[in-house]
């Protein structure tokens, strides 16, 4: 019987995030504001109204940057296989990476090996990059991209739905944390 475990984990927002959202809010007064500026001294009396619909319209798209930066991760395994996605605002979903547990090399929970390797491609998705304490590091070999890396952070229970595809020296040391080799 194939096991099937979900979990979806919401990534914080970054400094980054705020600065995006303090330009649209700049943007949707500042476009506005230079209209009705701009409109007495050139004399055209739908500037106005070009300045009300730049406003009204800049309250929709604000809206839809505040929204963009809610990004979810989602994880999942179905049988001997890892799918990640990433979910933006509840409407957009795309497929990250799909790993085949049985072709992990390495799944690790601190970057101090992972620091050392070459990888042919890095997929992030964890909760925060920056909480080393709580982010997993898993090494596999992709038939397309050959040594990849995937950066993410699972619970208990996706972890326990990787352990009877995973080889028996990860499984001792990631959950009975004996470290062979």
């Amino acid at each position: 019987m194939d096991v099937f475990n979900e979990q979806v984990v919401k990534r914080v927002n970054r400094t980054k995030s705020l600065v995006i959202k303090i330009v649209a809010v700049f943007l949707l007064i500042a476009a506005p504001l230079l209209c009705v500026f701009i409109a007495p001294i050139i004399k055209v009396v739908y500037m106005y109204y070009v300045a009300f619909f730049l406003f009204v319209g800049g309250i929709y798209m604000v809206w839809y940057v505040f929204s963009c930066q809610k990004v979810e991760y989602e994880y999942s395994i179905t049988g001997d296989e890892l799918k990640v996605a990433k979910v933006i605002a509840l409407r957009k979903r795309k497929k990250i990476c799909t790993v085949p547990i049985r072709e992990v090399e390495m799944l690790e929970n601190s970057d101090e090996k992972v620091n050392k390797m070459h990888f042919m491609k890095t997929y992030i998705a964890p909760r925060d990059v920056n909480a080393k304490d709580e982010n997993y590091y898993l090494v596999f070999n992709s038939a397309a991209h050959g040594r990849c890396l995937l950066v993410f952070t699972p619970n208990e229970q996706i972890l326990k739905g990787m352990k009877p595809y995973l080889n028996k020296d990860i499984v001792l040391k990631v959950f009975y944390n004996r470290n062979n080799g």
